[in-house]
C-alpha cells in the first residue's frame, strides 16, 4: 500500500510540472481508491479464523512443556496471517511472532515449548491474530480462541529422578546415605532368613530352633512421625539465584523430602511465615503428595521482613506433638539475635534442624581474580559476610540445632540426609 502511495505521489509530482498528466493522476488515484476499499471489504468480510488451544494438565516450574495451537480457516480463500498467542508475561517461548498460511477450509497446528518462571495460576489470554487482507493494503487485528487458567507447580523432577533410583535401590547416586543403626529409632519389622552380615542379637533363637536354620529379625525406622516445614515466604527469599529465586529452589528441596519422609510412613505439615501465613496439618497416606502439591504451588513471597519469634510461637501453639521442625530461609549476620531466640523456643518441644540457603553470587565473588581496586572492596565485603555468617551458624550449632548451610543445587541433598541423619538416631 505504502508503494503504491508513493508511486501515485511521484506522479502527482510530475503531473505538476506536465499539465497533461493531471488527468492520468486523477484517475489513477480514484483507481488507487477503489483498490483500497475493495481490498479492506475483503478481509473484513471474510469468515473469521477459529483457534484452539491444548495446553498440559499441569506445568512445572522452570521446565518447558508443550502447548498446541490449531488455527482454522472456515473461508474459501487462503488467509495469511501473524500469530502471537497469549502467554503469560512471565513465560519463556520463541515460537512467536508466526507467520503462515492457512489453507482455504484447512487448518494448520502449531507446537511449541512454553517455560514459565513463576508458580500459582498461569493465565493463558486469547490469542492475538494479524490477518493480512488479500492484496496486502491491509492488517486486520483480532483475538480468538479462550481464556485459560492452568495451575503451575513447584519442580517436582527431583522426586521424580529420587523415586526412580529409590526403585533400583541406588540412591546413593544423588548423595543420599540410609546409615544402619541398630538402636531405639528403630522397630521390628519382619522375620527373615538370616544373611551374612547379621549381628548375632539379630538372630530370633525361638524360630531358628522351630525352622531348625538361623532366621533373623528385620528392623524399619519408626513411622507415624510428625515432620513440619516452616518456610520464609518474606524479602530475603526473593533473591534470585538462577532463573529462580531463592524461595523455589526451596520448595523443590522441600518437594523431595516430602516423598522420602510419606515413603517412610511419616507425617507431614508445612507453615510459612514473612508476611503469609499459611498451615497444612500433618497428613500422611498415598495421596499426601497430591495434597501437598496442590498447597504449595501457590506459596509467594511478599516484600515484608520475616519474623522468625513470631513464626516460632504459632508453631508450637498448632504443633503440639513433638516433630521435627525444619526451618528453611537465608541467614545473614544481623538475624543472629532473633533466629537463636526463635530456635531455642522451638527446641523447647521439637528437635530443629535450620537450612539456610548460601547465596552462590557470594562464592563467586571470592573466586574472581583481584585485578583491581573495586575488586578488592568486592571480595573483602564478600569475605566479611561470609565470616559474620559462619559465626551465626556455629552459634547456632552450639544450642543443639542441626544446621544445613547450602547452595541451591545442593540443598535437597543436604536436607534429605539431615532427615535421615535424625531419623536414625533416635531423636524423635
Amino acid at each position: 500500500m505504502l508503494g503504491l502511495l508513493l508511486g501515485w505521489s511521484a506522479l502527482g509530482l510530475a503531473a505538476s510540472i506536465h499539465d497533461p498528466l493531471r488527468q492520468v493522476w486523477a484517475i489513477s488515484g480514484l483507481l488507487l481508491a477503489g483498490v483500497f476499499l475493495f481490498d479492506a471489504l475483503r478481509v473484513l468480510i471474510a469468515k473469521p479464523l477459529v483457534v484452539e488451544r491444548v495446553l498440559p494438565s499441569r506445568f512445572a516450574l522452570g521446565v518447558p512443556q508443550e502447548v498446541t495451537l490449531t488455527i482454522r480457516n472456515p473461508g474459501r480463500g487462503a488467509a495469511r496471517v501473524q500469530v502471537f498467542d497469549g502467554v503469560p508475561s512471565w513465560a519463556v517461548t520463541d515460537a512467536f511472532p508466526w507467520w503462515g498460511k492457512i489453507p482455504g477450509k484447512g487448518w494448520r497446528t502449531l507446537k511449541f515449548p512454553v517455560k514459565l518462571l513463576r508458580r500459582g495460576r498461569a493465565e493463558f489470554a486469547r490469542t492475538h491474530l494479524l490477518r493480512l487482507s488479500p492484496l496486502g493494503c491491509w492488517m486486520l487485528p483480532s483475538r480468538a480462541g479462550e481464556d485459560a487458567l492452568v495451575p503451575v507447580f513447584p519442580d517436582y523432577e527431583p522426586v521424580l529422578q529420587y523415586a526412580l533410583l529409590a526403585l533400583a535401590n541406588q540412591e546413593q547416586q544423588m548423595g543420599i546415605q540410609h546409615r544402619q543403626r541398630k538402636g531405639i529409632s528403630r522397630e521390628f519389622h519382619q522375620l527373615r532368613d538370616y544373611q551374612e552380615g547379621d549381628l548375632l542379637n539379630q538372630v530370633d533363637w525361638k524360630a531358628t530352633s522351630r525352622r531348625l536354620a538361623l532366621v533373623s529379625r528385620e528392623f524399619r525406622e519408626q513411622r507415624d512421625q510428625n515432620i513440619v516445614f516452616l518456610m520464609d515466604a518474606g524479602r530475603r527469599m526473593r533473591a534470585m539465584d538462577g532463573e529462580l529465586p531463592q524461595f523455589d529452589h526451596c520448595l523443590n528441596a522441600v518437594l523431595l523430602l516430602c516423598y522420602i519422609a510419606l515413603r517412610q510412613g511419616d507425617n507431614i505439615g508445612v507453615s510459612a511465615f514473612g508476611g503469609v501465613q499459611k498451615w497444612l496439618p500433618p497428613v500422611k497416606g498415598p495421596r499426601a503428595m497430591t495434597t501437598l502439591l496442590h498447597h504449595l504451588y501457590d506459596y509467594e513471597t511478599t516484600p515484608n521482613p520475616s519474623d522468625f519469634a513470631e513464626a516460632a510461637s504459632l508453631i508450637l501453639t498448632r504443633q503440639r506433638k513433638r516433630a521435627l521442625v525444619i526451618l528453611l530461609t537465608n541467614l545473614r549476620g544481623e538475624d543472629a539475635e532473633d533466629v537463636l531466640a526463635a530456635v531455642q523456643t522451638l527446641r523447647q518441644r521439637h528437635i530443629v534442624v535450620l537450612a539456610t540457603l548460601r547465596e552462590r553470587s557470594v562464592d563467586q565473588l571470592r573466586e574472581r581474580p583481584v585485578e583491581s581496586f573495586d575488586d578488592a572492596l568486592l571480595y573483602g565485603a564478600s569475605q566479611l559476610y561470609l565470616e559474620e555468617r559462619g559465626s551465626l551458624l556455629q552459634r547456632i550449632r552450639g544450642t543443639g540445632t542441626i544446621v544445613v548451610d547450602a547452595v541451591a543445587s545442593g540443598l535437597p541433598v543436604a536436607l534429605a540426609n539431615a532427615y535421615l541423619q535424625v531419623k536414625q538416631s533416635g531423636k524423635l
